[in-house]
């Protein structure tokens, strides 16, 4: 794959030839993903690499999340390990924002955007943290420590409270799920 990312709009007609890897949490891929995706959490992407390296050796591999930054740090990843792959400029969103749709399985339980996730635990933890600063002074540093953690997740393009969130089991995929996703990789 000559770049390494990909538009909207130079991947929809490639999409029958390349092997999508969803990298999301299996909440958020169950919510809506590209047609033919496979789902491989970010934070699961090492026990995948040598199915992920049989697919890259039979044609191009598209790696997808919401917005593209979880999809480049899996590019990142795999580059380490020899293994070329792009990402989706804009991710899910981005598809979405241009008319495309989502496949959504059939009765599959959807849970909440990471993003949405991390916006309601942080706000929860800020308010608590004021709330019970009324009454012991020294609560407040759990506000000031989440916007602190705010800011350096704006800085560096890293969500420490994302990969916290992402270990819910909700957000988790059951063994055989990843199991079989891998397997069909290397099919």
């Amino acid at each position: 794959m000559p770049s390494s990312s990909l538009s909207v709009s130079e991947a929809r007609p490639r999409l029958h030839e390349l092997t999508v890897i969803d990298v999301r949490t299996p909440g958020e891929y169950a919510g809506g993903h590209l047609p033919g995706a496979h789902n491989i959490p970010l934070d699961r992407l090492d026990r995948a690499l040598p199915a992920l390296r049989v697919a890259a050796d039979r044609g191009d591999l598209l790696l997808v999340c919401a917005s593209g930054t979880r999809s480049a740090q899996a590019c990142g990843t795999l580059a380490g390990h020899g293994i070329s792959a792009a990402t989706l400029t804009g991710g899910t969103d981005g598809w979405v924002e241009l008319g495309h749709d989502l496949h959504r399985p059939a009765g599959a339980r959807t849970a909440w955007a990471m993003e949405r996730q991390v916006r309601l635990a942080a706000g929860s933890l800020v308010l608590v943290g004021l709330a019970l600063g009324r009454v012991r002074p020294a609560a407040r540093l759990v506000s000031a420590g989440i916007a602190g953690g705010l800011v350096f997740s704006a800085l560096t393009d890293t969500c420490g409270m994302a990969r916290v969130l992402a270990k819910l089991p909700h957000n988790r995929p059951k063994g055989t799920d990843l199991d079989a996703t891998i397997a069909s990789l290397t099919a």
